[in-house]
């Protein structure tokens, strides 16, 4: 480090997640934290922003904050959004400016937020929040607007507030089977374990560029941010128009870690971005967030030579990751199962099982079930613990509800779902909250929802239901009021009555395979094709 030391860069902040960013304030204080399209902060810009906004939602609030919700863009308001309120010692909320305004309401509310920082997206979303006013003071940094609060870097702290161990670090919020999405909140003490992991397994430093390519409001983001910053590395914002040419962007921007779902895989290959040697700057390509297939590995591999391909595994509820595995051409595909990489060992200083469907621990294959420091502090409602956790020993230990295969020495594969759960794009998703939301349709009585393979490898969600026939168009506008565009399924299926299984219950299994049949008379009817998502971007 040269040069004065800038403000507010403490020795140590414990276990605070943002304790990462200062070390990489120490290491590289000029260097460039992060950067978008036509924008670029060094480490001491974001820090000093940060603290400035920190210091005016203390003064907001009149006290210490419990909770801030970032609802902007990606940009640079996103960012140091982030960094603000972990400095002003609250929980860090981060939101879409996708998502429709009931839901984002809901959030605001389970969450407990004490303000919000908002660019100009993010003020449009809370405009149209239904009912009365969240009222919560609103930071709007790139506009002075009566009853914002105001920014004056007269008032910043001298320094980021510090972080207990159990404090929450940040909420995220997943896919419900009660219709509603859930909060899940991971501690200052889980964050720091997972990095203290990952410290271990990468030689990331100074000289890397991070891809970042997931939304902030999906957990993968915090391993792009928190990775890249305790190196005192760059975060490269990748945008949609990237993915036309992605060799190209990666070259530009000298990208050396690479981090995304494996959907990203299908799309860079249709693109013809894959061809030999054409991400020869990579260092590192990491993926998460779906299962990776062989076949993907090995042709990124292929494209990316000199760079070490990993899969990572793992759901919010365990921060980020608790699993990783090193892909080999050799040995991995001796090791899939179903011509899936291994998701590998469970990270150290946890305990993991397989057990049965009555709770009891199995050998071989069964359900994940995980308890270590990285589990979840627990859901804002305790009713949606129901189901996710069991006792064992004395412990209490999360269910993953995915079952996995020991196919060598501590190394699992994964087998499949135990439930309808499912990922898509890397978003875990809750087929019974589509449901629940296509059943407020008007005409729609009963409504079941399928993920089934779609062309790239993907998966594609399909709406089957009764009651009046519909047009799709108008489904898929009732469901865009209410759900992320995501979670909105691109075909939809009227049926007289729900095909039954042997136990007389909906057999899944049937309308899965209707759902994937070729086109024909009986194929699901197709939104127009606008309504797709854009490119992965998160969950």
């Amino acid at each position: 480090m040269t040069g004065a030391s800038p403000r507010g860069t403490p020795g140590a902040l414990g276990a605070a997640l943002h304790g990462r960013f200062l070390h990489g304030l120490a290491v590289a204080p000029r260097r460039t934290a992060v950067r978008g399209p036509g924008w670029s902060l060094s480490y001491e810009a974001l820090h000093e922003r940060a603290l400035t906004w920190a210091g005016a939602l203390l003064r907001a609030a009149g006290h210490r904050p419990a909770a801030v919700a970032v609802l902007a863009a990606k940009g640079p308001h996103a960012y140091a959004g982030v960094l603000a309120a972990l400095y002003a010692g609250a929980a860090v909320v981060p939101l879409s400016t996708g998502f429709p305004a009931a839901r984002t309401r809901h959030m605001l509310e389970a969450a407990g937020v004490s303000a919000v920082i908002a660019d100009a997206a993010g003020r449009a979303v809370l405009a149209g929040v239904p009912g009365p006013a969240p009222g919560v003071p609103v930071l709007a940094p790139d506009e002075v607007r009566a009853g914002s609060v105001p920014v004056d870097a007269a008032h910043a702290l001298g320094e980021p507030l510090p972080a207990a161990a159990g404090d929450t670090a940040y909420v995220l919020f997943t896919s419900g089977s009660t219709g509603r999405p859930k909060g899940v909140r991971i501690s200052h003490g889980s964050t720091a374990h997972y990095f203290h992991v990952l410290d271990a397994r990468y030689d990331f430093g100074p000289q890397d560029v991070f891809s970042q390519i997931f939304d902030l409001n999906f957990d993968c983001a915090m391993f792009d941010l928190f990775c890249a910053w305790g190196a005192g590395a760059t975060v490269q914002q990748v945008p949609a128009a990237a993915f036309r040419d992605v060799p190209a962007f990666a070259a530009e921007a000298g990208l050396t870690v690479w981090f995304s779902t494996p959907s990203t895989v299908s799309l860079v290959r249709r693109t013809a971005g894959l061809g030999a040697g054409s991400l020869s700057g990579l260092r590192w390509s990491i993926f998460a967030g779906e299962a990776l297939k062989c076949a993907d590995a090995a042709d990124w591999q292929r494209a990316a030579p000199t760079s070490t391909v990993e899969n990572l595994y793992g759901p919010t509820e365990l921060t980020i990751t608790i699993c990783g595995y090193e892909w080999s051409p050799e040995t991995t595909p001796g090791l899939a199962v179903h011509g899936i990489v291994p998701i590998g060992a469970v990270h150290k200083g946890h305990d993991h099982l397989l057990i049965d469907e009555d709770c009891e621990p199995v050998s071989g294959e069964g359900e994940l079930v995980v308890t270590g420091p990285q589990m979840t502090s627990g859901y804002l409602d305790p009713a949606d613990h129901r189901g996710r956790f069991v006792t064992h020993d004395g412990r209490t230990w999360y269910r993953t509800g995915d079952r996995v295969r020991e196919v060598a020495d501590g190394v699992l594969a994964y087998v499949d779902r135990l439930d309808a759960q499912v990922q898509v794009q890397g978003w875990r998703v809750e087929p019974a909250e589509i449901d629940q939301a296509l059943c407020a349709c008007a005409g729609v009585e009963e409504a079941v929802t399928v993920a089934v393979p779609a062309a790239g490898g993907d998966l594609e969600l399909v709406a089957f239901y009764t009651g009046s026939p519909t047009p799709a168009a108008q489904l898929a506008r009732g469901l865009r009021d209410v759900l992320p565009e995501r979670l909105v399924p691109r075909r939809y299926a009227h049926l007289a009555a729900f095909p039954l299984n042997a136990n007389r219950k909906i057999d899944r299994g049937a309308l899965r395979a209707r759902a994937a049949a070729p086109p024909g008379p009986a194929r699901a009817a197709a939104v127009p094709a606008r309504t797709a998502p854009p490119a992965p971007r998160g969950r």
